[in-house]
Formats: C-alpha cells, structure tokens, sequence
C-alpha cells in the first residue's frame, strides 16, 4: 500500500476526521436524538459508512459536517422505524428546560450562547451532580472526548473491565434518573465546574503522553484541551481553579515541540532545547498563575509548579527546593497516589535519591501505582544513580512491562542497556 493509494488515503482521512471531529459530532447528534447509546451507535455507523462513500466519491470538504449529516440521518431512521421518538425524548427532555431558558434570560444570557460549543454542553449535560464524580468524568472521557475505554482506565489507573461497568452504569442512571439533556443554566454550572475541569485535564493528560501507540503527544487531544480550558475560563473568569487549569495547560503544552528530537526519541527536561518552548504561552501560563493564587487548588499549585520549570534558565538552574514545597502543598490539597510519586521524584532531583527511594518504598502496596509504569522507572533512575545497578535493571524491566507508548518503551530500553555490565 502506497501513499497514492486511494484506500489509504481514505482510511487516514476517517482516522483524522475521528480524531478531530468525534466530538462535534457526537454532540449535534446526541442533540437530535436525545439518547446517549443511540447517538454513539449512529455516528459509529457514519464513520462506517465514510470508509466506502468517501472512497467511491472523494473525501468531502467539511467531514464533520458530512459525518453529522449522515449521523443525524441514522437517528432519525431507527427513532422512526423503531417508533422510539416517545420512549427516548422523556428520558432527556422535561418541563425544566423551559425554566432553564427563562433562568438563563433573566441573566441576561441566551440560552445557547451561554455555553459556546457544543461539545462544551454535553461535556456539562455529563457531568450532571445526580451522577458519582468519577461516572461523571468517565462517561465524559469516553462520549464526548473520544477517548477509548482502555485509556479512560489508564487514566483512572483501573482495570478496563471495571472502568466499562462504570460507564455503562452512568448511561443507564441517565436513563433511570430522567437526567435531561440540555444546557445548564449559569446558576447550576458552578455545581459542575469541578467535574469539567477534571475532564479537560484528563483530557490533557491523555493527549500530552498517550498512554499506547508510536507518538507521544496527540495534538488532536491537547488542542481540544486547550480550547475547552479556554471557552471555561471566559464563562468563569473569576474561579481561580478554572484559572489555575488553563495556565497548567499552557505551560506543560509550551513545552511539546522540544519534548522529542529530530528521530523521534525522548527527551526529558534535563535534555531539552529551552530555546524551543512556546514563550508567549508560558508567559500567558505565568499571568494565569498569578492571577490564580493565592488560591490553593490542584491545578493553581500544578501550574504553578510548571512555572518554575518553565522559568529555569536551564535545567542545572531548576528550584527544586520551592518545586518539592509546591508538592507538599499539593499533597496536602490532593493527596493522590501519582502526586505522592511526583512528590518522590521531585525529591530526588533534588538531590535526595536515597530519600526518594523510601518515599517510593512507602508507596509501593498503593493498587493503583502497581500498573503504572513510571513509578518503576524512577525507581530505576534513582537506583542506577546510587550505584544499584542489579535492582535498577529489574525495575527498568518492570516498567518495561507496563508502559505501552513506543517512544517511552524506547527511552526506557536505551536507559535499560545505559547501566553497566553486571
């Protein structure tokens, strides 16, 4: 198969247009149909369809809109044919949504400017608070970001048949609590700006390192990320946390273009090119930042954590000693098993490893660090640094084992055949 074969071109133009449009259209089509399962059903089968229509006609000029045309036909199709208009719209639709309009008037906003984008709503209709946190930011991950269920997992550091049982329970609470869908009104967006902003950093997370496959960055993930933080920030102006989120975004992102080199290797920030970061968006990250504290938030002392890095020179210039109280702070606002990790390694770099290995130890019986693969590598760094090389191989073998990105796999293996001959 050439690059001039038309089917491959198709199946990259399908795979692109999965990428980048999944959300679009599966919001205008959830929009129509009222119904979660059935909107996912039809826009699977548009994308379907694309393979073979676009290969006898031509890739179209607007996919997205060509996609949601054939999506919506789909839903109305089986509502007809099914008779199903009258048992779906009362699931989703009830008398509220005339009162939200209303709400939404009184405030002197229109009911469908109030949130911008459509993937926003649904993203907001997702995280309805009837729905647990986490159903909450699962649901959203895998609906309207795309996002498979393995990596929705990994991201929950959960086993993917316990993260599809929590998903396929959310839609069915849907159904059952009559959620309806629609856009909430300006009051009740405060109540769900937690779980949003949750979703948006998941998001982020899973696009700045994909958890699988041969790149590390999905820009398709990052700069969806990035537009959703930034449509939050100019509904919530002033919440600090919304803040405090698009300035992490902002200055982990301005990083990415240096993060590789020319063949595609990893580089950490030891050995990356400062001169490549994005300096307009680390400025902006650093405006954000400050305008954020002194707010506590997860994301405000993340970002803020970023910032130093972001501020040094170069990396022999890194303060370590505010980065580890940063993450004492953080601890303290989110104590999570991956932020005691990075607590760990922060220590490290500080020049502690024998430290770092005792806080890794007190981490080691945590279930969801047992899968995740960078805990072992920075077992193994600090253990190669003090000399350890027997134990260090075992952990870089360990971590091999769990860590499925080829471009991490292949820093780990010429970390892995660094260490000196036993």
């Amino acid at each position: 198969m050439t690059a001039l074969d038309p089917a491959a071109r198709v199946t990259a133009a399908v795979e692109q247009a999965h990428r980048r449009e999944w959300a679009f259209v599966l919001a205008a089509t959830v929009r129509l149909v009222r119904d979660f399962d059935l909107a996912e059903e039809c826009v699977q089968d548009a994308y379907t369809k694309a393979l073979t229509e676009w290969t006898a006609h031509g890739v179209p000029d607007r996919p997205a809109a060509w996609l949601t045309t054939v999506a919506k036909r789909r839903g109305l199709d089986l509502l007809r044919r099914e008779s199903a208009m009258k048992r779906t719209l009362p699931l989703l639709v009830t008398e509220e949504t005339d009162t939200d309009t209303a709400d939404l008037a009184l405030d002197g906003i229109d009911a469908e400017s109030a949130i911008p984008d459509d993937r926003l709503r649904l993203i907001s209709t997702c995280c309805h608070p009837a729905l647990s946190r986490d159903a909450q930011v699962a649901l959203t991950l895998r609906l309207v970001c795309g996002i498979t269920t393995a990596e929705v997992a990994r991201a929950f550091l959960t086993s993917e048949s316990t993260m599809a049982a929590r998903i396929t329970r959310a839609k069915k609470k849907i159904a059952l609590a009559r959620i309806p869908y629609r856009v909430p009104s300006v009051r009740e967006l405060p109540d769900r700006i937690d779980a949003i902003s949750a979703v948006i950093h998941l998001l982020f997370t899973t696009g700045h390192t994909a958890p699988s496959g041969d790149v590390l960055v999905r820009p398709d993930l990052t700069v969806r990320a990035l537009q959703l933080a930034r449509m939050m920030h100019a509904l919530v102006p002033d919440d600090p946390s919304v803040t405090g989120l698009l300035a992490l975004i902002l200055l982990t992102d301005a990083r990415s273009p240096a993060r590789v080199d020319e063949q595609g290797r990893l580089l950490t920030l030891e050995h990356q090119d400062r001169s490549r970061w994005d300096r307009p968006a680390i400025d902006e990250g650093i405006a954000l930042v400050k305008q954020a504290l002194p707010h506590m938030d997860r994301y405000t002392l993340q970002a803020a954590i970023a910032a130093v890095h972001d501020e040094a020179p170069t990396w022999e210039q890194t303060d370590w000693r505010e980065i580890t109280g940063l993450y004492v702070l953080l601890r303290r606002e989110w104590p999570s098993p991956v932020v005691h990790l990075n607590y760990a390694i922060a220590v490290g770099l500080s020049g502690r490893p024998e430290r770092a290995l005792v806080l890794l130890e007190d981490l080691s019986g945590e279930p969801a660090i047992a899968t995740y693969g960078y805990f072992e590598a920075a077992r193994a760094a600090f253990l190669a640094e003090l000399g350890r090389t027997a134990e260090a191989k075992s952990a870089y073998e360990a971590a091999l084992l769990l860590t499925e990105n080829a471009v991490e796999r292949a820093y780990l293996v010429d970390r892995l055949e660094a260490l000196p001959t036993l």
